[in-house]
């Protein structure tokens, strides 16, 4: 029976990737001095790029599978402790780590997936050399003697439907025969006639008996791909009296630690999970958007009805507008990540990074378990990777530079996180120079950004954040070409978000983000506007008021001005912005005013219409981007209604205003 194994291939890339991810947070928590005490990191490294190996092997991947098999190698070498942990090791094995992802990434695109060959003789001429003549402390060596030959009888009953799963239950009889003298026998008791037999179900039982050097974790390993999917069990039956004799030769601490993470390696989550597809899980929140705008349709008919002669109807409305609710938050949970997904990949950045400038750094990360939608985590991947490389690059000091100051020469990178209402706040911090005022301001005038002597130091400090604007002394692979921050800005502007820069010169520098939740579903304020009907973010939100005429005034040369408690705060009528029919001259407006990350404005409206939760759409891909926009929804009347842009206002009403000055 011949399969298209095709279909499972994503799976494996997926799980490798992970593997991969695992093995290069082991690979950068070990110390080579302490790396021998640690076997259960050691053995989980060295299952995630067997695992990898087996499955390259599994679907045709060869050239994966021959490279990462060099890995497994060393790796084995080194959890045995015949082998012992250096710098240069783990550095290969982190290249490695790269090598395999790089590998799998063109496999995965039906390309060539060629090893580095500078990588790949690496980890050749490593165990080309004899380990005994690396340094080793004698506490660590491992035992002369050679592996002692074991016995297992296996019992393995698969599932009937484990062939139409993708797994061949002929692959894994191979796979043992590949650990040892391999026996087999079937159970044919099952087979039915062959007129009756389907060929796509697989009946059969096996007995087995293995005589193997591997040990019964190893056993168990080639069965990973179908545990869930059959019955099986594995019994030692090595002689008592060849135990008693491994029992003596192996009572080192380091080996009997060795073999309790092992032991701890083979224990499995048990809790349920399936993998998903991304298409999927979107055409179920598109599916659910859009029930949410039925039911919001119907809810708006409703209105209307008699509630005494149609009160079952109107409960019955009732009990569907909270299980929409209830539907419409758990489906938006199964996207919701820890944004521990994006704060991973930045050990490996730091330490590069540092280790590129000749700088000391280390990183911290907390929070690392609030959630957030995938769709964001996607996207602030690449502005948090420039922000964390600009603060080792900009803001460290030199190692000799901090310990002359009077600080630790190794330096601190913090990555925070947190939620703040329907937002959350990304945080990048860094105990290094801060930013200098003078030089910024400097480098903007000779940019011919007109700057005054006059401007705040927040204002200063966001310059960075000017097309074109660099502070680097030097251009490097980092930094210094004038691109990037301007990029960070757009990007996370794109995503409903903003970014704010403040510095403390000799302290440090500190980078702040705010992001939505979702770019799904938000809970909105609906008002309107002459007769259109628009939606306002809710967290943006801080109150409404009745202004009268003669509040309204200027100050300082600034028009259209109303003072809220001591604090003045910018006008903007949304109906003359977009285009509408002005606002008639009355004795009173009524006016929302709204806020993000750094400022205020009041925003005069018509009316306000209530709350509701809206969907979220994408105007620039079914129209073009536009200014103050956010995006679109169809309200319960069935209206396509704009969703505003809080901060894109503020900002064109802060750029109206120096304009004017």
């Amino acid at each position: 029976m011949s399969m298209d194994m095709s279909q499972f291939h994503q799976t494996f890339f997926d799980e490798s990737f992970e593997g991969l991810d695992a093995m290069e947070t082991k690979l950068l928590e070990l110390q080579p001095e302490t790396a021998a005490d640690d076997p259960e990191a050691v053995n989980a490294i060295f299952r995630a790029a067997h695992s990898i190996k087996g499955g390259a092997g599994t679907f045709g991947f060869m050239e994966v599978g021959g490279f990462t098999h060099l890995m497994e190698t060393l790796l084995e070498e080194l959890r045995a402790l015949t082998r012992p942990w250096s710098v240069d090791i783990i550095e290969v094995l982190l290249r490695s780590v790269d090598c395999t992802r790089a590998m799998l990434q063109a496999s995965q695109n039906g390309e060539d997936a060629v090893p580095d060959p500078e990588v790949e003789n690496s980890l050749k001429s490593i165990l080309a050399a004899e380990a005994g003549a690396q340094p080793s402390a004698p506490s660590k060596a491992a035992p002369s003697s050679a592996p002692h030959e074991r016995e297992f009888q296996i019992g393995f009953r698969p599932e009937p439907d484990v062939a139409q799963q993708g797994n061949d239950p002929l692959r894994i009889l191979r796979a043992l025969g590949a650990l040892g003298e391999l026996q087999v026998e079937a159970d044919l008791s099952a087979l039915k006639p062959l007129i009756e037999h389907e060929p796509e179900t697989c009946p059969l039982a096996w007995s087995m008996r293995l005589k193997t050097q591997s040990s019964e974790a190893d056993v168990r390993d080639v069965f990973a791909w179908v545990e869930d999917a059959c019955e099986l069990s594995v019994e030692d039956c090595t002689p008592v009296q060849q135990k008693h004799n491994e029992a003596g030769e192996s009572s080192s601490p380091q080996v009997a630690s060795a073999k309790a993470a092992a032991g701890k390696e083979t224990k499995r989550d048990s809790g349920g999970s399936i993998r998903v597809s991304v298409e999927k899980l979107d055409a179920l929140i598109n599916l659910v958007g859009e029930l949410v705008i039925t039911q919001a349709m119907l809810q708006q008919r409703a209105a209307k009805l008699d509630p005494v002669e149609h009160e079952s109807l109107l409960t019955g409305l009732g009990q569907l507008d909270r299980n929409t609710r209830h539907l419409q938050e758990a489906v938006m949970s199964t996207r919701m990540l820890p944004v521990d997904f994006v704060f991973s990949r930045f050990p490996r950045l730091v330490r590069d990074t540092a280790n590129q400038m000749g700088k000391k750094v280390r990183l911290v990360t907390e929070g690392e378990g609030a959630e957030l939608d995938k769709g964001v985590i996607e996207k602030i991947v690449d502005p948090l990777n420039h922000i964390v490389r600009n603060a080792i690059d900009h803001g460290i000091e030199m190692p000799e530079d901090r310990a002359s100051a009077g600080k630790d020469e190794v330096a601190t990178v913090r990555l925070s996180a947190w939620h703040q209402g329907g937002n959350i706040i990304i945080e990048v911090s860094d105990d290094g120079r801060g930013m200098s005022r003078e030089k910024i301001i400097a480098k903007a005038r000779k940019s011919g950004i007109d700057v005054p002597d006059s401007i705040s130091d927040s204002d200063v400090w966001n310059l960075v954040f000017m097309p074109g604007l660099s502070t680097a002394e030097k251009v490097t692979d980092i930094s210094g070409r004038g691109v990037g921050m301007d990029v960070v800005k757009k990007n996370i502007s794109a995503l409903g978000g903003a970014v704010d820069i403040s510095s403390t010169p000799g302290k440090g520098s500190r980078v702040t983000i705010r992001l939505p939740l979702t770019l799904a579903i938000l809970d909105g304020m609906t008002v309107r506007v002459g007769e259109e009907i628009l939606v306002l973010p809710l967290a943006s939100v801080m109150e409404s008021l009745q202004v009268k005429a003669d509040e309204i005034r200027s100050v300082g040369g600034q028009k259209s001005l109303i003072k809220v408690r001591d604090e003045y705060v910018p006008v903007l009528g949304l109906g003359p912005f977009f285009g509408y029919t002005e606002e008639e001259q009355a004795d009173s407006y009524l006016v929302v005013l709204v806020e993000d990350d750094r400022d205020k404005l009041a925003l005069v409206i018509s009316e306000l219409v209530g709350q509701q939760q809206v969907v979220v759409k994408n105007l620039e891909t079914h129209y073009r981007a536009v200014d103050g926009v956010a995006g679109a929804t169809i309200l319960g009347d069935g209206r396509v209604s704009l969703i505003v842009d809080v901060t894109g206002l503020i900002r064109a009403a802060s750029e109206t205003r120096k304009a004017a000055a």
